[in-house]
């Protein structure tokens, strides 16, 4: 391996850890007994078979998570009710489903994990009316932004055949092996959750008005679910410690509900905050946002009770959990995405093997945005993720000569995988330094860590064995000097310049160059053309208001011809850019097109038909795109038995794309 330039293969690592002592101890929560401290969030996966059963795909993602060394995972939304759907969801409301989650259950159990469902009726949530069911409920009348449906108020008598519901799906429950049943009470969202919040709940009968009519469908509920399942069956309930919104509930209401609810029989809590839709990023916090962010709610909630309080939210490192616990600001730890990125990240965080756990930067590329859009859940750095039982990694048969050429994330992946593989692999990048594109995605604010998929997977690559050479351009040359048995092109893509008047002018820059630092800025007027997820982000790394004058004053002009900017990115990372981008003064131009550029400005064509003109503008900051740079592919064509294309290289999209096509080539080759 070529060292020179090479960052990834330094020295040691000098960063000493204590030992994860509190995190590898056993808890009991009720009458189960957990072996470690880290319990997977639950989260929605479509990965359910249309009919709400278990998939063999679901029963493939849970049993990687147990034998990764999990102590306790919290299933996903399991609905009470098939009138009120919530997706491709899991079912508990007829005993036709307890087979299917006795086989979930006797899987995970055998890796020594312990096993619950997350109870739910999805009330103002449900999707029913897009499959021609009925119209969504609610405790008051509300219009839930997520689907645009307006819900109507549940009739007293209804609220006591949902209670039980929820006592019959317990029973369920217990007899196909659960190990108890997690309530979902948080987030103004969903029934429970909007009965107990006073953002939702405007009843005037006695299941509103105070905390305690607020709570009396809960308190029923976990009554019903103690009868039914028994009383030594543990139910945990989750609630939001601050909802963070004006006239919510607030974490004082909240230490005041804890009590109440653990002397009605709830075995522990778990601890989020945030409310949907107002605060949502709260809830899936994205990139830049604090660590551990509802750990001083835990830690209050702690004070107050008696039971195992957990809490989840951005703990995607196992030596901070372990501070968490240290500190006792929770009594376990409950790791969402950081489990869909590494499924081993227990067992890797016991063995001490801290730099080979892969990284959740909290990107939500795959497990957000897809998402929203209805795709099956999905991770940037884990392309296995959903797909477990068909990502195995098999040794090659024949070993082969592989050369990658350009070490983004694509190229990264590709060699990684190969060389795990047992093939010959040498990687080649141009420039002093891996990473390509996601180095510029880790400049603008907020995005630093992202950073940290390059540094795991260069570690990896070298791990693997792989020839890294940095500062060396591929051509023919080389190719025929190398003579490998298989080529992968990852050599990423470069901006588009629009062909219009104007474009050769000294100030058009690229946001890439901004971000690569090859332009040089200074304070002024800045007019950017594209309103994407690189034009917003050039647009929060320049903007400046001058209050503060060691940053200066840059003001922004953004044009974009959507009717809608940033709509590539996950809604919870838009709404905080956003934000931010207000608070700096930018002014957001959408529905125009860009026909001209001057000198300082440009001239803009709006859809209904009026020009204006924009000037005063310092510079101008393309974000148009991006365009394939695949060149070295014709010319080698005869040269190489096998050539293949992955991530930009083949067609600019996102890193999600990318690794996962070099994961998958790296499988194939």
């Amino acid at each position: 391996m070529d060292f020179d330039r090479d960052r990834g293969a330094g020295g040691p690592d000098l960063i000493t850890s204590k030992p994860l002592d509190k995190l590898f101890s056993p808890i009991k929560i009720g009458s189960m007994e957990l072996k470690n401290r880290i319990v997977m969030a639950p989260m929605a996966t479509l990965y359910a078979n249309k009919d709400s059963t278990v998939s063999g795909r679901l029963l493939a993602y849970h049993e990687a998570r147990a034998a990764g060394g999990v102590g306790l995972i919290i299933l996903g939304v399991t609905s009470v009710d098939r009138f009120f759907p919530y997706g491709i969801t899991l079912g508990l409301w007829d005993d036709t489903f307890i087979p299917g989650f006795k086989e979930l259950t006797t899987t995970v159990h055998r890796y020594g994990t312990r096993i619950v469902p997350q109870l739910t009726h999805p009330g103002p949530a449900s999707l029913s009316p897009f499959r021609g069911g009925p119209q969504p409920v609610g405790p008051s009348i509300t219009r839930f932004h997520g689907t645009k449906q307006i819900c109507r108020e549940l009739a007293t008598g209804e609220i006591g055949e949902i209670v039980e519901q929820f006592g019959e799906a317990a029973r369920r429950a217990r007899e196909a092996g659960f190990d108890g049943v997690e309530i979902h009470a948080a987030h103004g969202y969903q029934l429970v959750g909007c009965f107990t919040s006073p953002l939702r709940n405007r009843r005037t009968d006695e299941y509103g008005g105070s905390i305690h009519g607020r709570l009396r469908f809960l308190l029923e509920i976990i009554d019903n679910v103690r009868r039914k399942a028994g009383k030594d069956f543990p139910v945990i309930v989750r609630l939001s410690g601050d909802e963070l919104v004006a006239g919510g509930q607030d974490i004082r209401q909240t230490q005041y509900m804890a009590p109440i609810l653990v002397e009605a029989g709830v075995s522990a809590l778990e601890i989020s905050s945030g409310a949907i839709h107002e605060t949502a990023w709260r809830i899936l916090p994205p990139t830049g946002t604090p660590f551990g962010l509802n750990v001083s709610y835990s830690e209050a909630i702690k004070k107050v009770v008696n039971v195992p309080v957990m809490v989840v939210g951005r703990i995607n490192d196992p030596r901070f959990a372990e501070d968490i616990l240290q500190r006792d600001q929770a009594d376990a730890v409950v790791m969402g995405r950081a489990l869909l990125a590494d499924p081993d990240l227990p067992r890797k965080a016991l063995e001490g093997r801290f730099d080979d756990i892969a990284p959740c930067t909290a990107c939500g590329l795959g497990c957000i945005a897809g998402r929203d859009k209805g795709q099956p859940l999905r991770c940037v750095i884990n392309p296995a993720l959903g797909r477990e039982e068909e990502m195995g990694l098999v040794p090659a048969t024949t070993p082969k000569r592989v050369m990658v050429v350009g070490a983004g994330p694509a190229g990264l992946e590709t060699a990684r995988i190969a060389g795990l593989r047992g093939h010959k692999v040498s990687l080649y990048e141009k420039e002093n330094m891996p990473g390509g594109q996601f180095n510029l995605a880790s400049a603008p604010p907020m995005k630093q860590e992202m950073s940290k998929v390059i540094k795991y997977l260069l570690d990896q690559v070298r791990k693997a064995g792989v020839e890294v050479y940095l500062n060396r351009e591929v051509t023919p040359e080389v190719i025929d000097e190398v003579k490998p048995d298989a080529v992968v092109l990852a050599t990423g893509a470069e901006p588009i310049m629009p062909d219009l008047p104007g474009m050769d002018r000294a100030q058009v820059a690229s946001g890439h160059d901004v971000l690569a630092g090859r332009t040089r800025m200074s304070e002024g007027n800045v007019l950017i053309i594209g309103g994407g997820m690189v034009g917003l982000e050039v647009a929060d790394f320049l903007a400046g208001t001058g209050d503060n004058p060691m940053i200066g004053r840059t003001t922004i002009t953004l044009v974009e011809m959507l009717k809608t900017v940033g709509m590539d990115l996950a809604p919870e990372m838009r709404a905080l850019l956003m934000q931010r981008l207000r608070e700096k003064g930018a002014r957001i131009i959408t529905s125009a097109t860009v026909k001209e550029v001057f000198e300082d400005g440009v001239l803009l064509a709006f859809e209904d038909g009026h020009t204006e003109t924009v000037r005063a503008m310092d510079r101008i900051i393309l974000a148009t795109g991006a365009r394939s740079t695949n060149g070295l592919s014709a010319s080698i064509s005869d040269k190489v038995a096998e050539v293949y294309l992955v991530g930009d290289a083949k067609a600019p999209r996102k890193a999600l794309e990318a690794i996962a096509e070099g994961s998958e080539i790296g499988r194939k080759l």
